[in-house]
């Protein structure tokens, strides 16, 4: 019921906005690469939506941080980038009440007050359109990465793990 909800939610701001998006039904899919297999789009172009709890002195804040699925989150850069000086995952309830949504099926856009969306630029560098579960493990939304980006205004923070050369 809740995840209906949010699915409503979004594509009525999606379609609000005008925005250039398909949904897609399918089975689920447990780790991105199987997701990206399932619906015929490259891992890159998947949003993976992460919710953190970031703290620091005088300094608490959740963030939905979003970056490319082919990427990892270097948590440390993330937690300096927006004030904090630490970050970490947040808990399965922290993730549940903040979104209303389970792990592996929360979109890239923020829908509580208490939760700070950024995403890193490289999500826009790269494809003409993100994929991302739409607030459940069978069903996705492909976008057009510039609706994206006008439509959810997240704040850019790099903050993708740059590896060692």
């Amino acid at each position: 019921m809740l995840k209906n909800d949010i699915f409503t939610r979004l594509t009525t701001l999606l379609d609000t906005n005008n925005a250039h998006y398909r949904v897609m039904e399918h089975a689920t899919g447990g780790r991105s690469e199987e997701v990206a297999k399932i619906r015929g789009t490259h891992l890159g172009q998947g949003a993976k939506a992460l919710v953190c709890h970031v703290k620091g002195k005088d300094y608490r804040q959740y963030v939905l941080a979003v970056l490319p699925a082919d990427q990892q989150a270097d948590l440390a850069t993330l937690a300096k980038q927006v004030g904090g000086s630490r970050a970490s995952l947040a808990s399965p309830k922290e993730v549940s009440e903040l979104t209303r949504c389970v792990f592996g099926a929360i979109p890239p856009f923020s829908f509580h007050p208490d939760l700070k969306l950024v995403a890193d630029p490289l999500l826009f560098e790269r494809y003409e359109e993100l994929a991302f579960n739409a607030a459940s493990l069978e069903r996705s939304i492909i976008l057009n990465t510039k609706d994206y980006l006008r439509i959810a205004m997240p704040e850019l923070v790099a903050f993708r793990k740059i590896p060692n050369k």
